[in-house]
């Protein structure tokens, strides 16, 4: 049975939009028709996924990180209890509320009622589930632990969907903060500054040198605060152009990041903890060594260490020791590496690897927090410091005149 879309007209003419399940379309309208709808249009769910897959539809509508987590953690509780796939698919898109993600699995189920398995089926939409989602479903299929390998995955994206959350909320504050600050402050270069001008104009004495430089900037703005605010535009959307076609340009982009203090450290860590994390992920389902590590490789994001990485799994495949390669490529910290040969060693490699995940997002954990935490205080000692030259710059000269008059 395929999934399909519908708009139909019920008895009282009002339209009703949702997804059926039939053998194929004219099924699908004899099925609506016993239920008293007039079907006006009828498409496959597959198809139009994939016209989502080929960009016709927008991004937008593809499956999020939330809903990816919340139907994992679905099909691993059902799975558990024993019920075949296509009847866990059902049961999930039932209790699926938005169409098109029930769409989607329907879509999923029509495949396995085919004759194929849960990870073929889902390879048919890279869209809404990666390589990294398939290849461990495979393997638990393989193995038999589907359930307990889903299971994992769900908390694999649950856990990136509750740091990425944890980011956005932390940033809400201060993105607020400098916004209302920038308005402020061009209120008073756009309006106040020139009054002050005025007035000081009048009294034919000499202004002191940072009224000189706040009327200066106050000019600035007013003659070329539209040209500037154009260039920017322009030089954020070029930049993003060729960051996002020019592969070369993005690659340098990405090794200055990396010799950035703070920030190159912190890319390191997040890079290096998920490809840790997926390769524990992948080694616990029984995917073969090398199979895993190209997969966790092509999830991170920095060109430099994916490519060094992708060099490591050459290595291992020519019979290098996977600690000893992963060393070479100087992005691992010593604590990973000693980790990662002790489970090498030990025959505990999943495990191994999970402790120095964890290890790793801890240290991302604080080292987020601590910067959050550093970064409100920043920006409120900036823009006082803002607020104290411009007060300072229009009350000098009144100083001064009161001084001269006494």
């Amino acid at each position: 049975m395929a999934a399909f879309n519908y708009i139909a007209i019920n008895t009282k003419g009002e339209k009703n939009k949702g997804i059926i399940e039939a053998d194929n379309a004219k099924h699908a309208r004899q099925l609506l028709r016993a239920k008293n709808l007039m079907p006006l249009e009828m498409v496959s769910a597959q198809q139009k996924i994939q016209k989502l897959a080929s960009g016709k539809i927008t991004r937008k509508q593809s499956m999020s990180s939330k809903e990816l987590a919340l139907m994992t953690r679905q099909l691993s509780t059902l799975l558990t209890a024993g019920l075949p796939v296509e009847e866990v698919l059902a049961a999930v898109a039932e209790q699926t509320e938005k169409p098109r993600t029930k769409g989607l699995i329907l879509s999923v189920r029509s495949k396995v009622l085919e004759g194929h398995s849960l990870a073929t089926a889902m390879r048919e939409f890279p869209h809404a589930f990666s390589n990294l989602y398939c290849s461990t479903v495979a393997a638990g299929e393989k193995s038999g632990h589907l359930d307990v390998v889903l299971q994992r995955l769900a908390d694999y994206t649950e856990q990136q969907f509750q740091m990425k959350q944890k980011i956005q909320n932390a940033l809400i504050y201060p993105a607020v903060m400098i916004l209302v600050s920038i308005a402020i402050v061009g209120f008073l270069l756009e309006f106040v500054v020139p009054k002050m001008v005025a007035v000081y104009s009048n009294t034919g004495q000499a202004l002191p040198t940072l009224t000189r430089v706040l009327i200066a900037i106050s000019t600035g703005v007013q003659s070329f605060g539209l040209y500037i605010l154009l260039g920017m535009i322009v030089t954020i959307f070029l930049f993003r152009h060729f960051l996002k076609k020019n592969i070369e340009f993005r690659k340098k982009v990405h090794q200055f990041l990396l010799r950035l203090p703070v920030l190159g450290n912190a890319i390191k860590t997040a890079n290096t903890a998920r490809f840790s994390r997926t390769f524990a992920i992948l080694s616990s389902a029984g995917v073969p060594v090398l199979e895993a590590m190209s997969i966790s490789s092509s999830l991170i994001t920095n060109i430099p260490i994916r490519e060094s990485v992708e060099e490591a799994a050459n290595r291992v495949r020519e019979g290098a020791n996977i600690h000893l390669a992963l060393r070479q490529t100087t992005y691992f910290p010593p604590m990973s590496i000693h980790l990662i040969a002790s489970g090498e060693s030990s025959g505990q490699l999943e495990n191994m690897l999970e402790r120095a995940a964890n290890n790793q997002e801890g240290d991302i954990s604080r080292l987020i927090e601590t910067s959050l935490a550093l970064f409100e205080p920043a920006i409120i000692l900036l823009m006082g410091a803002i607020v104290l030259f411009i007060v300072l710059a229009v009350l000098l000269p009144i100083f001064q005149l009161n001084q001269f008059t006494g």
